[in-house]
This record gives C-alpha cells, sequence and structure tokens, in this order.
C-alpha cells in the first residue's frame, strides 16, 4: 500500500511540473518571448550602457540633489500620514479590536481596493487634480500606503496575546482602557517595523512613479532619456542605488533593534 501511495504521488507531482512547463511554454508563445533575439539584442544593451551612458555626468550631482531631496521627502511624509490613518482604520479592521462586525468588514474592504490599485496607477488619476509634481506623488504614495499598512497593522493587531487582553478585560476595565492598556504595547513594536517597511517601499515607488510626472528622481531620470542626457541619466541611477541601499539598511538595523 506505501508503494502504491508513493506511486501516486510521484505521478502527482510529475503532472503538476508538466502542467507548470506547459502553462509557461503558452505564455512565453503568447508573449513573442524568444530567447535568440534576447541574446541578439544584448549586444546593443551593453554597447548603450558603456558607450551612451558611461562615464555619469558628475557635473550634475548639483542639481540632482532637490530631486533626492524631493524622493525623500515624498516617501517620509507619505508613510507617516498613511501610518496614522492605518493605525486607525487597523482598529476597526482587526477582529480582536473592532467595536463592530461591519466597521471591520467596511475597513478591511477599503484597505482591500487601496491596495489592489498599484500606485503608477494612482498618479495617472491625481495628476489632473494636482498636476505634476511632488503632490500628486506624495498623495499617490499614501493612498497606497494606507492600503499596505491598514492590512498588515490589522495582521499584527490580530497575533496579539488574547490571555493578556482577556486578563485586563477581567479587571472591569473599558474599551479603551483595554486597548490602551493590553493591545497598544503589544502592536507598537509591529507599527514601527511595518512603518518602516512602508518607508522602504516608498523610497522604491517613488521613483517609478515620478517618471510619469510626479516628481523626485524619477522624474529626472525621464527627462534625461527625453533630452538624451544619457550621462546625467546614469548620476541619477547611481544616486538611486545608493538612495535605496541607504535607506534599506537603516530601516533593517531598526526593525531588528525594535523587534
Amino acid at each position: 500500500m506505501s508503494y502504491e501511495r508513493c506511486d501516486d504521488m510521484r505521478w502527482k507531482k510529475f503532472l503538476l511540473i508538466l502542467v507548470l512547463v506547459a502553462i509557461t511554454v503558452w505564455s512565453m508563445a503568447g508573449i513573442d518571448f524568444s530567447i535568440k533575439e534576447i541574446v541578439s539584442g544584448m549586444g546593443e544593451v551593453i554597447r548603450f550602457i558603456t558607450v551612451d551612458m558611461i562615464p555619469p555626468d558628475i557635473s550634475s550631482l548639483f542639481d540632482l540633489m532637490q530631486p533626492l531631496l524631493d524622493t525623500i521627502y515624498m516617501s517620509l511624509v507619505a508613510v507617516v500620514v498613511a501610518a496614522v490613518i492605518s493605525f486607525v482604520l487597523a482598529y476597526l479592521a482587526s477582529s480582536i479590536t473592532t467595536p463592530h462586525p461591519i466597521l471591520q468588514i467596511a475597513a478591511r474592504g477599503v484597505a482591500s481596493i487601496l491596495r489592489t490599485i498599484p500606485d503608477m496607477v494612482w498618479v495617472l488619476l491625481l495628476v489632473p487634480a494636482y498636476g505634476l509634481g511632488t503632490l500628486a506623488g506624495t498623495m499617490a504614495l499614501l493612498i497606497a500606503g494606507v492600503g499596505l499598512l491598514t492590512r498588515s497593522f490589522a495582521e499584527a493587531l490580530d497575533e496579539v496575546d488574547k490571555g493578556q487582553l482577556e486578563a485586563v478585560k477581567a479587571t472591569g476595565a473599558s474599551w479603551l482602557q483595554t486597548m490602551s492598556r493590553a493591545v497598544l504595547p503589544q502592536f507598537l513594536p509591529q507599527f514601527v517595523s511595518w512603518s518602516l517597511f512602508g518607508l522602504d517601499t516608498n523610497v522604491r515607488s517613488s521613483t517609478m512613479i515620478g517618471m510619469v510626472g510626479a516628481g523626485g528622481l524619477g522624474f529626472a531620470i525621464q527627462s534625461g532619456i527625453k533630452l538624451f542626457q544619457f550621462e546625467e541619466v546614469t548620476m541619477a541611477i547611481l544616486m538611486t542605488v545608493v538612495l535605496f541601499i541607504g535607506i534599506e539598511m537603516i530601516t533593517t538595523k531598526l526593525r531588528r533593534r525594535i523587534i
């Protein structure tokens, strides 16, 4: 009987792999994915990078400092405001802390909708209202951040120690006292950790949304490409990489200390 089960499991694994391979091949055919074309085009990619983009234009460093600061400002403002809004929504969305099931469903629904729409789409929707620039970018990061952080905060609240929660309730504490004494101390480390993760995500996303008019380094890269100033684009890309690495190192160390 055990041999038959082993054979059956092997056949199931083989069929699963076969289905995955078939879906992958079908998808490759649907997008005209060709290894031959990729290899043949690699030479042009290397030529473009080594000839047109190198060396980076060091003289543009000063001009790119303001876009760099704009990227940091957008990311920071968006995550702080989003964290405050998500803090309230998460208390409504968590099964542990929500005052009423209807509020829980409504809060989770709002978070799901905001998470479903990419921040790039939010920029395209907001630019007609706020115009090109950092305000539209900040709003896009903020809206997307509320969706991400509300869901993350709600899951963190769902994982609090229920024994401590019941112990505080047994003393006759009100809902507000229970939240502040039993839930908040357990939740705060996760709150700070997820907020730092949101900052890290915002810095990455801000470059992408900047390319569609939201300001920052992304906008500088897009402008340089349109004007064929590729050496300046290289400088902007290098500054973006340094910013990514720096923010990631800082947030990772802070999260480790907190958790």
